[in-house]
């Protein structure tokens, strides 16, 4: 069941967003690399994407490089993708199978597939080095519901079951652990625009009548968005009733037919759960997306996303699952679009900022979530150079005098 929006908003409430200044500034971008993407859980692939041992994923985020690989004795691990040698990446490729070591491109050192130095070339050049000490440096890494998650830097969230705790229950009925690839890879695309912008779009369904007619067609009115509480949002369409005016629609509606694990209630809807910062899980009855953002610049950020079908799929299904892929590449492109338009707003000499609507509530919930992260936003911009030090001196005052239980901090 979903709660609609409108009766979680408050009378009163902040309507302006975030100020102008936090979608261009450079110590923004850097400080939020800092607190947001390397102290926080980052999806790197889902265990059926590294079944055999030596298989591998990489996933590069804001200058950090982690490689996730599953061990000969069927354990996944997560390093650093750095050489202890010279830095190189010890594996060049997205996603591969390393043999029976891992072998640096760059000189040629060895590692076993648990990380440790297999060997270096021209031993004898090279002072004598423990195998452990040596080693591929671990990066913490956390596997819930089959997903494989990293972390660079500690950080404030607690364990990724924890995050999701919420919506065990619901999400139980999808049969994670047992999901495939679908065959499709991993798709990166670039964005012209500040990576919130990404984040403002995707937080409410306001404009999905007016900007997404297919996705319209097959919700109609039942899609709600619900804000974020403890990290974590959730979004539920369901359709609506009738065959659909768009081909894609209607032939999915025909075809589908939804597995029996699911309730009532999921059996004819997508869901979708956000978990902040940057990452949206999206579940429907015939496969199971991800896709989040990475900063690239303060106006470039790169979207990477995958999808998996179901471990039963037959025929029927596979066809059900290709025409929702359809459906979401269409919207896909359509966000695009808006996520471009409302960055380049800004730069309008017209532009005197936003203002939220009621349905708009999830925006302000998750900006209300980055200002718990960065107090600064309540201020006026920085001085150059000024905002990563500022940033900590309020958090530092508001974890002293317990404003803000739930601080970064604790």
């Amino acid at each position: 069941m979903t709660v609609s929006p409108l009766a979680a908003v408050p009378e009163t409430w902040n309507r302006n967003g975030l100020p102008a200044w936090s979608f261009f500034s450079t110590d923004m971008l850097e400080a939020e690399k800092e607190l947001l993407f390397r102290r926080h859980w980052q999806l790197v692939c889902h265990v059926s994407d590294i079944p055999n041992a030596g298989d591998f994923m990489t996933l590069d985020v804001v200058g950090e490089r982690a490689l996730v690989i599953r061990g000969k004795d069927g354990a996944v691990r997560a390093f650093h993708n750095l050489c202890r040698h010279r830095g190189s990446r010890v594996v060049a490729d997205e996603r591969g199978t390393c043999k029976s070591a891992i072998i640096c491109p760059f000189h040629g050192w060895a590692y076993n597939f648990d990380g440790t130095l297999r060997g270096a070339a021209q031993p004898r050049t090279l002072p004598q080095m423990d195998p452990h000490e040596m080693g591929l440096k671990p990066v913490e890494m956390d596997i819930c519901h089959g997903f494989v998650f990293v972390r660079f830097k500690p950080g404030p969230q607690p364990a990724m079951s924890q995050v999701l705790a919420r919506f065990a229950d619901e999400l139980a009925q999808y049969d994670l652990d047992d999901i495939q690839p679908s065959g499709d890879g991993f798709d990166a695309t670039l964005m012209t625009a500040n990576w919130k912008c990404v984040r403002d779009v995707d937080n409410e369904g306001y404009h999905v009548p007016v900007a997404h007619p297919g996705l319209h067609d097959l919700y109609g009115n039942a899609y709600h968005d619900e804000p974020f509480h403890k990290g974590t949002s959730r979004s539920l369409g369901g359709f609506r009733e009738g065959p659909g005016r768009f081909w894609s629609v209607r032939n999915y509606k025909k075809i589908l037919q939804a597995p029996e694990t699911l309730d009532d209630a999921h059996k004819g809807a997508w869901l979708y759960i956000g978990i902040f910062p940057n990452l949206v899980l999206g579940f429907y009855p015939d496969q199971v997306i991800f896709y989040h953002e990475f900063p690239k610049d303060v106006g470039e950020t790169i979207q990477r996303s995958a999808s998996y079908r179901r471990g039963d799929e037959d025929r029927r299904m596979r066809a059900a699952r290709y025409l929702s892929m359809r459906i979401d590449r269409i919207t896909s492109k359509e966000d695009e679009q808006l996520i471009e338009w409302t960055w380049e707003a800004a730069f309008s000499s017209g532009y005197d900022g936003i203002v939220l609507s009621d349905l708009e509530y999830g925006v302000h919930s998750y900006h209300e979530e980055l200002r718990r992260h960065f107090p600064v936003l309540l201020e006026d911009e920085p001085p150059a150079g000024q905002l990563a030090a500022r940033n900590a001196a309020l958090l530092s005052m508001a974890h002293e005098s317990g404003q803000d239980e739930n601080s970064p901090l604790t």
